[in-house]
């Protein structure tokens, strides 16, 4: 007989789907996959007001969870849900009240200080309950931040893309993929293509809050193109047949873009401040580091430019690394972890 596994899902308040969504499916049907009968148990977590986001850390605290055998949270405020066989799968906490903080309050009284104090509270004693069998986090950086912020150790595990049929094709052109958000700094490579001598188009997919303010730095540039939401299929091909990606977020929990671009055996372009992409790069030797800063950015974009041959064999150390970046791994690691190794498929 199955056991049942439920994966705690934290769902947008405004009904928003993205990155978060495909890891709790893919997560779901890894586990399938190894033997598990797992389950997707989403959760709505408002986080408009200081208020609604104690509603939310109610909502999981007061789930009922007896009906699984093993509980698996993923995102804040999940890791607050009662359950004796619970092991966490750390996204990242609410980073408004961790390493943003300070970014997004500069002036903060000591109404907001407090508010940071008390969710970091509750997420340390939720995270150190003695009903958490283990704690995984997805990256360096969420470990690096759990520590420093809650004192707490945690195993790094490199969650996988849902993604496939991914495939190499040429080097025409930029591809940089997501959200459009500020702490994405999409500007940064916006601003580096006024650099840029190279006759390279930058194409940028995805929407978000900042779209109206990056179209509007990027108009007077004609080699920027905003393509919106794209399919599957037409991210595969637009990773096929980038020359690079660039991807210079800051302090990045762990950042798909990189994986999906390592597939496409695609070098990546980061920064330092970067966080885990800047982390995966150097390690796999699979793209170029450098300041975040326009003009660093552009002598890469120029250097990958001039030397296509530089591009593929960074994109062939890529593509040959992240082979070990897979779902089977992380499902089998998580239902050890929860006592669950017998009742795994062997594979």
């Amino acid at each position: 007989m199955s056991r049942r596994i439920a994966v705690l899902a934290t769902a947008s308040g405004t009904g928003e789907v993205g990155g978060a969504e495909r890891f709790y499916v893919g997560l779901r049907d890894a586990l399938c996959a190894q033997g598990a009968d797992a389950e997707i148990v989403s959760v709505v977590s408002d986080e408009s007001s200081y208020e609604s986001i104690l509603e939310s850390y109610l909502r999981f605290y007061d789930l009922d969870l007896s009906a699984y055998d093993g509980v698996i949270s993923t995102k804040a405020p999940g890791y607050v849900a009662k359950h004796p066989n619970h092991v966490c799968y750390l996204q990242h906490t609410m980073r408004v009240f961790y390493d943003m903080f300070d970014i997004e309050f500069p002036q903060a009284g000591r109404e907001l200080l407090e508010q940071r104090r008390r969710i970091q509270q509750l997420d340390t004693a939720a995270l150190a309950s003695e009903r958490m069998r283990a704690r995984f986090v997805i990256g360096h950086e969420v470990g690096e931040r759990l520590r420093r912020y809650n004192g707490l150790d945690a195993q790094v595990l490199y969650q996988a893309t849902t993604l496939s049929g991914f495939r190499t094709g040429d080097y025409r052109h930029l591809y940089m993929p997501g959200r459009l958000h500020r702490w994405k700094r999409v500007d940064l490579v916006i601003r580096a293509m006024r650099h840029v001598r190279a006759p390279v188009q930058l194409l940028i997919s995805g929407t978000g809050e900042d779209e109206t303010a990056l179209r509007e730095l990027a108009k007077s540039d004609d080699r920027i193109r905003f393509l919106g939401r794209v399919s599957d299929e037409e991210l595969l091909k637009l990773y096929a047949d980038a020359l690079a990606v660039p991807f210079v977020p800051f302090r990045e929990d762990f950042g798909l873009v990189a994986v999906e671009a390592f597939h496409s055996a695609k070098p990546v372009i980061t920064c330092e401040d970067s966080g885990e992409p800047a982390r995966m790069v150097g390690s796999f030797q699979a793209g170029i580091v450098c300041r975040p800063e326009p003009q660093a950015v552009a002598e890469a974009i120029d250097r990958y430019a001039a030397d296509h041959a530089l591009a593929r064999e960074a994109g062939a150390r890529a593509a040959l690394r992240v082979r070990e970046i897979n779902w089977p791994h992380v499902a089998t690691t998580l239902m050890d972890a929860l006592g669950m190794a017998g009742a795994r498929t062997q594979v």
